[in-house]
């Protein structure tokens, strides 16, 4: 019905801006006997041919013979000022192929508009269409039935309004007459009021992008493009059909671009430097400005998470302080270092409309004064782990976050959007100054300033990421080392500073093996699998573990097992209580010789992940001929891992798809080459070629220049 609603309305436009005609209809909405139908071609001539047509004379009836005179588009006063006949675009006259059996007719467009209303208010009054098929623009569904026809010629209307006029020039119409997208494949945007995630916030431009401050978590700066290209790319360029193609491109849903660019500044409008600067100039001071305006959104972010959260006595008294200390760690330092970096941006905004660089700006605080977030960034794991402690058993903290997430100031957003800030501007740091890379490329001395911010800004990513990795794995040994008993096995020694989980989780025993035999009872064992060993256990209790053997991983293969094969136990009998097997062979176990063991998961991506955890060996030498065939997807929200194979990804992360097995993403996190396995429900599939493309070449080039 919205759909009928929406072309309705438009026929109502249409005639009043394109005609300017009253059109009456009888009490039951049909139209009045009598009226013409104008019939045969529609020819457009330009300005200078612009002369009446001799055409038949219209008929009208006279008043007073039981209807009301009707007033004519050809005798309407837009028409009588110009002469005698309606004025028709070129691109309201499409021809139509020619019939076999008998030519093509068409009502004129007034006719046809005015029979489709009277159709539309009584349907048994709609005559059986007299147009080809062949000039139809046809929608069907998977079944296929007819979802939609339309005319050629009006699309080409359609197309066509405002392309036209009598020296070339385009026509201004006005503001109640739109252009249709036909070609639309995603739905319509829902109302901003309606919309959770904006919050119902309408922001209009003003005059400073500090007016109207929004929180960083609903903005999404264009340098982080999949398809490499910020919006102020085109504001000096041509819409072409190319141009379209970038509703290819994955936008997420909660995120919002900064609603005012350089472009837009008062400062910069009444300067008259627009009119004087290059393209590639402009794009280089609106990539300055995004880093800009996106760090004074992330300042203000970052107190609100000070004042309303960290500050919060009603917080502050449900907990320790040793687990305040977890959940906040030092985001004042990490406050402090952002306050200072934005008054150097400002302070160079403020010296010049166009400003020279900020490269050397970007260069000092990432070697400087961005130490606390490395501080913070290592403290991750605490901080997790805290906040889930805190929210599963104290009531009081529950309560008390939930009354504090519910102030306007939040926006309605939770705590932990608001924790996990630093590390979402950490990462995006580097895509943003690469992007002014690539804007300076012209200007040999600018390019070497931004390359070295560039290199700064990674080494400080890979100081983030390498210190929550370090406090994490620490950790986590000295927990198992505390857990494992070797009893009877060779003890292993376990702690070592190039350990760490891959993964680790109990799993069903097929077939009792030697090592099994005295433990047979319960037809389970407990792996835990390392970067070079894995260690097969049997589970005494939530934190203690009776180590059964253990082989190194390059003395370690892994079969996937389907569940009718004739090797295992029970052979296809078993295909029900055996859903996900795979055969696991220790080549040199703890006593140096051969074990085979046959074990089954509960879910085939719990399989998957079994395997590929048990190969990580052997695709850590093979790596990726040709990333750029897999396919990438970006991630529309946060998401944290929870086993130590899954990895932790932010908004706007690309990923590239190694593998993917029961609503999981097995990939490769393009900025840095992290891999580990996510949900599916948490991304969404970039399908734009180019995108696709330009994304490897960017990462593949950041690595190499920055050593990442």
């Amino acid at each position: 019905m919205s759909q009928r609603h929406s072309d309705s309305s438009l026929d109502e436009k249409l005639l009043e801006y394109r005609f300017h005609a009253e059109l009456k209809l009888d009490a039951n909405g049909n139209p009045v006997p009598g009226l013409p139908m104008v019939r045969g071609s529609l020819r457009a001539r330009t300005n200078a041919a612009f002369e009446p047509e001799a055409s038949e004379p219209l008929h009208v009836p006279p008043e007073g013979e039981g209807s009301q005179p009707i007033v004519l588009s050809t005798q309407s006063p837009a028409a009588l000022k110009m002469g005698t006949q309606q004025l028709i675009p070129k691109s309201l006259a499409v021809a139509s192929k020619a019939k076999t059996k008998s030519p093509a007719r068409h009502q004129s467009f007034g006719a046809a508009v005015l029979s489709k209303e009277a159709a539309r208010r009584d349907p048994r009054l709609f005559p059986n269409p007299n147009v080809s098929l062949d000039d139809m623009d046809m929608d069907t569904d998977t079944g296929g039935n007819l979802k939609r026809m339309r005319n050629q010629s009006y699309r080409a209307a359609m197309k066509g309004l405002g392309s036209f006029s009598s020296k070339g020039d385009s026509i201004q119409l006005g503001p109640k007459l739109q252009a249709l997208t036909e070609e639309a494949t995603q739905p319509p945007a829902r109302c901003p009021a309606k919309n959770k995630k904006t919050l119902g916030r309408k922001r209009p431009h003003k005059g400073s992008f500090k007016d109207d401050p929004q929180l960083y978590q609903e903005i999404r700066e264009r340098g982080l493009n999949t398809s490499h290209e910020s919006d102020d790319d085109i504001l000096d360029e041509p819409s072409s059909p190319e141009g379209t193609q970038k509703a290819d491109t994955i936008v997420v849903k909660s995120y919002r671009p900064a609603q005012l660019t350089w472009s837009q500044l008062p400062e910069v409008l009444e300067s008259g430097v627009l009119d004087t600067l290059s393209v590639e100039e402009r794009k280089r001071q609106e990539a300055i400005f995004e880093i800009l305006t996106s760090e004074f959104s992330y300042l203000h972010s970052l107190r609100i998470l000070a004042t309303e959260f960290l500050q919060s006595r009603e917080l502050r008294v449900t907990m320790t302080q040793t687990e305040h200390h977890h959940l906040f760690s030092n985001i004042l330092d990490v406050l402090a270092a952002s306050q200072k970096f934005f008054e150097a941006l400002e302070q160079r905004h403020k010296s010049q409309v166009c400003v020279e660089d900020i490269s050397d700006v970007l260069e000092e605080h990432a070697e400087k004064h961005f130490h606390p977030y490395v501080a913070y960034c290592s403290n991750e794991v605490y901080q997790q782990r805290t906040l889930q402690k805190l929210s599963n058993s104290n009531a009081a903290f529950r309560e008390a976050l939930r009354e504090i997430e519910r102030r306007p100031a939040c926006g309605g957003l939770p705590m932990i959007s608001f924790l996990i800030l630093p590390m979402q501007r950490v990462t995006r740091l580097p895509l943003l100054t690469d992007t002014l890379c690539l804007k300076t490329q012209g200007h040999p001395e600018r390019y070497k300033a931004a390359s070295r911010a560039l290199k700064a800004i990674s080494k400080l990513v890979k100081q983030c990421n390498e210190g929550a990795h370090k406090m994490e794995r620490t950790e986590q040994m000295y927990t198992l080392h505390t857990q494992l008993d070797f009893g009877k096995v060779k003890s292993l020694p376990l702690i070592s500073a190039s350990r760490w989980l891959l993964k680790r989780g109990e799993v069903f025993l097929l077939e009792e093996s030697s090592i099994f035999r005295k433990i047979a009872s319960r037809p389970t064992c407990y792996l835990f699998l390392f970067n070079d060993v894995l260690v097969v256990t049997k589970k005494k209790s939530e934190e203690s573990y009776l180590v059964q053997d253990y082989a190194q991983l390059d003395h370690i293969q892994v079969r996937k097992l389907e569940a009718s094969e004739p090797s295992l136990p029970g052979g296809s009998s078993r295909s029900s209580s055996v859903p996900h097997p795979f055969q696991v062979t220790l080549l040199r176990n703890s006593e140096g010789r051969q074990e085979q063991i046959l074990l089954s998961s509960d879910s085939a991506s719990d399989r998957a992940r079994w395997i590929t955890s048990l190969t990580y060996k052997e695709r850590e030498w093979q790596g990726i001929a040709n990333k750029g065939e897999l396919p990438q997807v970006e991630i529309t929200k946060a998401y944290f891992a929870k086993q130590a194979d899954e990895i932790t990804l932010q908004q706007a992360d690309v990923v590239l798809v190694l593998q993917e097995e029961d609503g999981w993403l097995h990939g490769e996190r393009l900025r840095d080459g992290e891999t580990g396995w996510f949900p599916e429900g948490f991304a969404r599939c970039i399908t734009s070629r180019m995108a696709v493309e330009g994304n490897v070449r960017r990462m593949e080039r950041l690595r190499v220049e920055t050593d990442v």
